[in-house]
């Protein structure tokens, strides 16, 4: 038997495929590239973006011919989307040959939901779930393992449905934690660990007694081994001084920091809900300079949030040109279904989103240009 994955999304997504594959596995099937060969075919869902959503329908679509002519071929759909009951509910209704329509929450008994295929279609979501300590991982990023260190998010950013989807930040225990990253340096292969959370400085708060990011940092770092620590995503409501200091004084840490900004005008951040102020952020940005002078700094920007005017995307330019990000991801505002801010009056139409991120795209290429 073979299976394959279809991955969609962020990087916690792709970690959560390599749960899938080593479930997969450990079920008897093998890994395969071709759809035509495979016995076993899951789309891991990303429900960020409208367009991902859409993607996902259309290739699900595409296996209705070789479900007609292979009735014993599974198909799984699971993830963010389908955590999402409207659409977990949409795809059950308008492909009836998916066999089986999960959520995020579910994963741990994904095996459970393969097997009992054979007496019926499975659609079962759970509304929240605990971090499964015993799923095992078949890593798949090359000398990169990834290593989830919390689950969830707390901090309902108007725009963004992932905590609805995802639930609210439950921490891994720090002894598991390093416990895994140990097993990790033992097998000799990995040159980099990534450490993955919604946020993960606010990694900790949640456990008894709390542990702090900085402290989890400093002790994967005390572990003996040659490898290099990096993490995402960073929130920089949360980065505080104690992180930045280690990230500073620690050489195993890669001094590259992702912080996503989202706009440069505080009237906008107020209504993303992001909880920081432009002269925060650029307050964090110095601090990181000075203690971590050949810090890479990168960021995330949406543009065209609901009644942003032209002025208020000028805010967004002149940040990019003050802070000279080492290179930006910049992506037109998506209303989400469920989300505060689809809901919002004063929505952008679509080509000045269109003209306002190419602006932006261009400005950071031409700040390239100017630091090399």
């Amino acid at each position: 038997m073979k299976y394959i994955i279809v991955t969609y999304g962020c990087q916690m997504n792709v970690h959560e495929s390599e749960k899938l594959a080593a479930i997969c596995e450990k079920m008897g099937y093998e890994l395969t590239e071709s759809r035509d060969d495979a016995d076993l075919i899951v789309f891991n869902t990303c429900a960020i973006r409208e367009g991902a959503e859409d993607r996902v329908f259309g290739n699900i679509g595409a296996l209705k011919k070789l479900k007609k002519k292979k009735p014993s071929l599974i198909i799984a759909v699971c993830g963010c989307a389908t955590q999402k009951e409207s659409t977990a509910s949409y795809i059950y209704r308008t492909f009836p040959f998916v066999d089986i329509v999960i959520g995020t929450f579910n994963l741990p008994l994904f095996e459970q939901y393969v097997l009992s295929v054979k007496n019926g279609r499975q659609m079962k979501l759970l509304s929240e779930g605990d971090i499964d300590e015993n799923i095992p991982y078949k890593r798949t990023s090359g000398d990169n393992a990834w290593v989830n260190i919390m689950q969830g998010c707390n901090n309902f950013c108007t725009y963004c449905i992932v905590p609805y989807v995802k639930g609210r930040e439950k921490s891994r225990k720090e002894e598991n934690i390093l416990n895994e990253i140990k097993s990790i340096i033992s097998e000799g292969k990995y040159k980099k660990i990534t450490l993955l959370g919604q946020n993960v400085n606010s990694y900790g708060k949640d456990l008894i007694p709390q542990v702090s990011f900085a402290k989890l940092l400093s002790d994967i770092c005390a572990l003996e081994g040659d490898f290099k620590l990096t993490f995402m995503t960073s929130h920089p409501k949360d980065l505080t001084d104690d992180v930045i200091d280690v990230i500073a004084n620690e050489d195993k840490i890669l001094k590259d920091i992702h912080l996503p900004a989202q706009s440069g005008n505080n009237r906008i951040l107020n209504l993303m809900n992001r909880r920081y102020t432009r002269e925060k952020y650029l307050d964090i940005i110095h601090k990181i300079r000075q203690k971590i002078p050949d810090a890479r700094i990168t960021s995330d920007f949406i543009v065209g949030f609901p009644t942003e005017t032209e002025e208020e995307f000028l805010d967004t330019k002149k940040l990019v040109e003050e802070v000279k990000f080492a290179g930006i991801f910049a992506f037109m505002y998506s209303p989400r279904e469920g989300t505060v801010a689809s809901k919002m009056d004063g929505q952008v139409p679509q080509d000045v989103k269109q003209r306002r991120v190419n602006e932006l795209l261009a400005l950071e290429k031409e700040i390239q240009k100017r630091l090399k």
